[in-house]
């Protein structure tokens, strides 16, 4: 099966989408060794509305994504990131309470792994994932970038009340 891939840029640095054709597949904030497989098509046209999207998100002008998603993970992997995509804009939910909102109140843990594996960063925002305590806590894409990410969405919303 051919996966097509493209990079844009973002305030966050250069980020990698990665694509069937149909959905997105993921989006990276350092290349993906999957790329260097054979089957890998470096393509910009089948990431256009995707590209759009992010541009006006980080224009603080677009607060949901409205793409077709296809991660690939586990059973449990999958809710987490549905979770994470019911996280409203500007908010953030930690572990505890993701786990307690998929029934499964010891499983914060479990959240966290799953919140780390996440293919499809930004868009499915895991950086709205904090500790229980509200304190800033892993993202594999480095706290820097997790705290940038979580202030465009506070900026955006202070703008968008002041007008």
């Amino acid at each position: 099966m051919t996966m097509y891939w493209t990079t844009t840029d973002s305030p966050v640095g250069t980020l990698w989408l990665t694509g069937d054709g149909t959905a997105l597949t993921g989006l990276y904030m350092a290349r993906p060794a999957a790329l260097d497989l054979p089957g890998q098509v470096e393509d910009d046209a089948p990431f256009a509305t995707a590209r759009e999207q992010l541009a006006a998100y980080f224009a603080g002008e677009r607060q949901e994504f409205d793409l077709p998603l296809s991660p690939v993970g586990t059973a449990f992997q999958q809710q987490v990131w549905a979770a994470l995509r019911a996280i409203p804009y500007g908010e953030t939910r930690s572990y505890r309470e993701i786990a307690e909102q998929l029934g499964r109140p010891t499983a914060s843990r479990a959240v966290g792994a799953a919140n780390g594996r996440n293919p499809i960063s930004v868009i499915v925002p895991c950086h709205r994932v904090v500790g229980s305590s509200g304190v800033l806590t892993g993202y594999a894409w480095g706290l820097e970038r997790k705290r940038a990410l979580l202030d465009l969405e506070l900026t955006a919303l202070t703008a968008a009340a002041a007008r």
